[in-house]
């Protein structure tokens, strides 16, 4: 009897404890564009999202112990493999959400899909207004990025406090780039001292913007609206710096290109031209207490402090992101996706890195931020992303 009564203690003491929690891991995917040549935004919200997970981890994980881990999968910005991905992350019942990439367009196209599947789509680049202003209900898409609006919007601001007031628009023929014809049109109808001289389509693979550029030029723009990633980018960068002097308009640009290696594939050329970035958070000159954590947390995936993090916004989006989700399963007290989905809605009071959130998200309000976290930066001359206002 003293063995059996023995015995019996043991098991209370271990259950009290912990020590047969369940140990399997609850699984976060991560499905962006890895293979894509010289792309850094996928790695850098895999390594925002890995952060946050270690903490969590370290902290002693959620649901009563289990840790979190990711899993990763590659889309190649492919539509139709990043639904083939999220089917099989659905198929797994431990994955509780996915994080996406970069590319609005992906996602876009996979709305539909998303909400068959009541699988939490967690947002931390695509930028297309639709993303979270769509009519599905309940949605399941949760954004903490820019809104091709905000971006717009603050970009618009720029110019005309540089006295620029007649622009034009460039920017690729997709859902990405129809997002933004539909902000800057809006904003043209409610600003009358902004003029929109004309709007330049040009397709993913051309080899010259050129063309599109000086038609926007001899229209008469002081400026360009560019809507890019970094590959069109790199070739508009170095068409425009070839130029003389005189024909090369400033360029205000959506945050796409600081998605790869803009700076190092430009290389001079970048010098020469005037532009300007959007971003929602710099981790330089950041002295809270989060941001010296994060910073000190990616030195050890081999980042040598905050002016070497590239694309330094997908890092902090992932890393907000994946601590509300944590707080979000630890509200619905399982890993069922319905009532973790129900619970991001609910999660208040967190202090993250990119700012304190009261609320992130409400039934009526899946975006997180909110355009004053938008500013101007521009690549300083060691490569590093850093806000206009603190040059």
């Amino acid at each position: 009897m003293t063995i059996i009564r023995t015995v019996f203690y043991l098991c209370l003491v271990m259950i009290a404890t912990g020590a047969w929690a369940d140990s399997t891991p609850v699984l976060i995917g991560v499905d962006a564009e890895f293979s894509v040549v010289g792309s850094t935004s996928a790695q850098a919200i895999r390594l925002g999202a890995q952060i946050a997970v270690d903490e969590i981890n370290a902290d002693g994980g959620v649901l009563g112990g289990r840790p979190l881990a990711l899993v990763e999968k590659d889309d190649r910005s492919v539509p139709a493999r990043f639904v083939k991905n999220l089917h099989e992350f659905a198929a797994d019942p431990n994955v509780v959400a996915v994080l996406c990439g970069r590319y609005s367009p992906v996602v876009v196209e996979a709305i539909p899909e998303i909400h068959q599947l009541k699988l939490p789509l967690l947002d931390p680049w695509a930028a297309a207004d639709l993303i979270t202003t769509h009519d599905f209900r309940p949605n399941y898409i949760f954004r903490l990025s820019l809104r091709d609006t905000w971006a717009m919007q603050v970009m618009i601001r720029h110019a005309e406090q540089r006295g620029l007031r007649k622009l034009g628009l460039l920017a690729p023929n997709t859902e990405w780039g129809r997002s933004n014809l539909k902000a800057a049109e809006a904003l043209d109808q409610a600003d009358p001292q902004v003029t929109f001289i004309d709007m330049q389509w040009y397709s993913w693979g051309d080899n010259s913007l050129l063309a599109q550029y000086q038609t926007l030029r001899k229209a008469g723009a002081e400026g360009v609206l560019f809507i890019s990633n970094e590959r069109e980018g790199v070739i508009f960068v170095k068409e425009v710096a070839a130029l003389p002097k005189e024909q090369r308009l400033p360029v205000f640009a959506a945050w796409g290109i600081t998605g790869g290696n803009l700076f190092q594939n430009a290389g001079p050329a970048l010098k020469e031209v005037d532009l300007a970035v959007v971003q929602t958070y710099s981790f330089i000159g950041a002295e809270d207490a989060v941001a010296q954590r994060v910073v000190q947390a990616a030195q050890r995936y081999g980042v040598d402090g905050p002016r070497r993090i590239l694309s330094p916004v997908g890092v902090a989006h992932a890393y907000d992101l994946v601590q509300i989700l944590a707080r979000a399963i630890r509200i619905a007290g399982s890993t069922d996706r319905n009532a973790i989905r129900d619970a991001l809605e609910k999660v208040s009071d967190y202090a993250g890195l990119v700012k304190t959130y009261p609320q992130p998200f409400t039934p009526d309000q899946h975006d997180a931020l909110s355009p004053q976290e938008v500013f101007m930066a521009r690549y300083a001359e060691d490569g590093a992303i850093v806000r206009i206002d603190a040059e």
